[in-house]
């Protein structure tokens, strides 16, 4: 199945250089095919499991009849390198870190998985490795969503967990999101003689008080309390420096809590903002915590860690959309994602490492 050319990555060496050598293969989104090919190269020699090959993701599965299975999901694509490659391993505030691009987003947390998917011969549960490209950009190239639709049989589970990072913690569900453009009409005339004309830019203040005095909510949902947000994050007018436009637009996003569906998001912001022209251009439903599911409980028991809410969208969606629970747990602060000075601590992969081969290996993980 793999490349002529690919090379194996190094098992032998341990999760933290693995984060390393992983990382170092540069697959930014559109562009991870040939790290794909060495994590085929890598897992095609293992016998307990099946490779099935997508496109660009990859999903590796267990048939060991057993009584129940969990998915264990992780994107192998990052945004742009920014002079952040190749990985480097410094100590920042007397912690052990690797800095640069993907230790955060997300490639500490694949590289926890690969290397248990070869180490977990006899797991508890049967367990469905994932692995898949163009999480960063649209929706429609997500080769998450590609893989469903394809082969839907492969997204059999009765609980998922997703690598996004969480600090090595537990986080449940997601915020949906919304976006919209509100456009405002006006008359376009010369600007010497504004007097004739109407400006839209002008008229789309009122659109921009509603945002600055808007308080977002913080509602609670099994539990977990997440914070909404509604926020402008653009805004296109002008045609030219003479000319009074005719037309200006806000680009509004709206993070809603897994309380409500994204039908239910658009009328609030229809009853904010439909005195103007609304067009909705972009809607992804959250998740909710999921944290009620027999499994969900023996893993939050057997990691010991809190659970806490997830505010930003991520893939956990597909899954729950699809009825299986599914949380968030991998290493790395989401708030340094796709920075410059992206950088996860050591002890959050071996934590991660550690917590998923104690809970995979008990009995009473299924």
């Amino acid at each position: 199945m793999s490349a002529p050319t690919a090379l194996p990555f190094d098992l032998s060496a341990g999760t933290v250089e693995l984060t390393r050598e992983i990382c170092d293969e540069a697959s930014v989104s559109g562009a991870e095919a040939h790290l794909v090919d060495r994590l085929v190269a890598t897992l095609e020699g293992y016998d307990h499991l099946e490779l099935i090959r997508h496109g660009n993701t990859l999903t590796a599965r267990t048939n060991l009849g057993r009584a129940q299975r969990v998915i264990i999901a992780g994107h192998v694509d990052t945004v742009p390198i920014n002079n952040n490659l190749p990985i480097r391993r410094e100590l920042v505030d007397g912690i052990d870190h690797l800095i640069g691009r993907g230790t955060v987003d997300m490639k500490g947390g694949v590289a926890v998985q690969v290397a248990l998917a070869a180490e977990l011969t006899d797991p508890a549960v049967d367990i469905t490795w994932m692995w898949y490209d163009n999480e960063e950009v649209s929706s429609d190239l997500n080769g998450l969503r590609l893989l469903a639709e394809a082969r839907p049989d492969l997204f059999e589970g009765d609980f998922a967990i997703l690598g996004e990072p969480t600090r090595a913690e537990v986080e449940g569900g997601c915020n949906g999101t919304v976006r919209i453009e509100v456009r405002t009409r006006g008359l376009r005339a010369h600007s010497a003689r504004a007097w004739v004309g109407e400006n839209a830019i002008h008229a789309a203040a009122p659109i921009l008080e509603k945002l600055a005095a808007y308080r977002p909510a913080q509602i609670e949902v099994e539990g977990l309390v997440y914070r909404e947000g509604l926020n402008a994050v653009g805004i296109t007018g002008g045609i030219a420096g003479n000319v009074i436009p005719d037309e200006c637009m806000v680009h509004i996003n709206y993070r809603f809590a897994p309380n409500k569906s994204a039908d239910e998001a658009i009328a609030h912001l229809t009853e904010l903002f439909g005195e103007w022209d609304i067009t909705v251009v972009d809607r992804a439903e959250g998740a909710r915590p999921g944290l009620d599911a027999p499994l969900a409980k023996r893993f939050l028991t057997a990691l010991g860690v809190p659970a806490l809410p997830k505010y930003g969208w991520t893939d956990v969606a597909r899954f729950s959309a699809l009825g299986i629970p599914a949380v968030n747990y991998g290493p790395g602060d989401p708030l340094r994602a796709h920075a410059d000075d992206e950088r996860v601590a050591v002890a959050e992969i071996e934590d991660c490492e550690r917590g998923l081969r104690t809970w995979l290996n008990t009995p009473e993980a299924g």
